[in-house]
């Protein structure tokens, strides 16, 4: 199988792009990023060095590109298109909604148009459940769950959700849509809750937690997010939508202070001593309460469901990050950290 892989160098790409790789020996992938600050092509260096272009091939452009996402199809025979590319920022929305419809909406409209025309077997969009509005203290989001977005981010991608049901509707195109929980893991951009506490606790730094800390988030390892991607990939029905979760809420404060905890354990510090660097701060406009997932179709329809427990996983990644912080002091340099303390006042 010949993939066009978009947003390839972020944090959920990344993971995708070295799962299929290292599963699948006759596979080759065209990674097409624009590398925006989420994006790091140094995360799939090793296999650019090791593949030797044989089968990965890395393309610095845009998804809104008509012109050179036709000549990537054409020229690499792509079978299948799995569509990560996003801004994908809460935050960054409220601040500036623009980029996000740019990319988030038009940019996969123009890339269904290309590959539809051209004849491509398979889509993949790669959505999210915030798509779904909030939840109440109880109740999960389903397919069926009607759309009803709250942030800018949100917005833009239940809006491409549409943009992909109609061509499937209209022109029969075998486009699939899943919506995923909270993804954690190794390479997520520091912006993101758990891998900012995890490199705030390490800087004894102050740890930002909007509002009360109470909202409550579905986890997902980004590896079991990886392998339910190539599921449906592989065995989605054409027009198909699949919610993919961990079936794990946590509030956020919880969240907040395991890390702290396990951080304390590793680094040596007294027990506690993370924990009081918790700073509440004022809440972020439109915050979602509640999300949590009905993953039934994806394990009774496909097969699939998650296989690394949270306790392993929460480990782990913290394990990457304190393995990997020359790529944490690169990524979040410079701009980043302007807007860091314009959105939580930090250091």
């Amino acid at each position: 199988m010949r993939l066009l892989v978009t947003g390839g160098c972020g944090f959920i790409g990344t993971n995708f792009v070295y799962m299929m790789l290292e599963k699948h020996p006759d596979m080759v992938i065209v990674n097409l990023d624009k590398l925006t600050y989420a994006g790091n092509r140094f995360n799939l260096l090793p296999l650019e060095e090791r593949l030797g272009g044989s089968r990965y091939h890395f393309v610095h452009g845009d998804i809104g590109n008509a012109e050179l996402a036709a000549h990537l199809i054409s020229a690499y025979k792509i079978d299948a298109v799995v569509n990560f590319a996003a801004e994908s920022h809460v935050d960054r929305s409220i601040a500036d909604c623009s980029p996000f419809v740019r990319t988030n909406v038009l940019g996969a409209q123009t890339l269904l148009d290309v590959a539809r025309r051209l004849g491509v077997p398979k889509f993949v969009h790669v959505s999210t459940d915030e798509v779904y509005g909030t939840l109440g203290p109880t109740g999960k989001f389903t397919e069926d769950t009607p759309l009803a977005p709250n942030s800018p981010y949100s917005a833009s991608k239940a809006s491409a959700d549409m943009i992909c049901r109609a061509f499937y509707e209209t022109y029969g195109y075998n486009v699939c849509i899943t919506r995923c929980s909270n993804n954690y893991g190794p390479y997520q951009f520091p912006e993101k809750l758990i891998p900012l506490m995890i490199r705030n606790i390490i800087g004894q730094q102050p740890l930002p937690v909007y509002g009360d800390g109470l909202n409550v988030r579905d986890w997902l390892h980004v590896k079991d997010h990886s392998a339910a991607v190539e599921t449906v990939l592989r065995r989605g029905a054409p027009g198909g939508v699949y919610n993919i979760g961990g079936n794990n809420e946590w509030r956020n404060i919880d969240i907040v202070n395991l890390v702290c905890d396990l951080l304390d354990n590793r680094l040596g510090r007294p027990a506690g001593t993370s924990r009081g660097l918790v700073t509440f701060v004022k809440d972020r406009p439109g915050h979602d309460r509640r999300y949590a997932i009905d993953a039934t179709r994806m394990r009774n329809e496909l097969g699939w469901e998650p296989s690394c427990t949270f306790e392993q996983g929460i480990g782990e990644t913290i394990d990457w990050y304190l393995a990997n912080q020359e790529w944490v002091g690169e990524v979040t340099s410079g701009a980043y950290r302007d807007y860091y303390r314009k959105m939580y006042g930090g250091r």
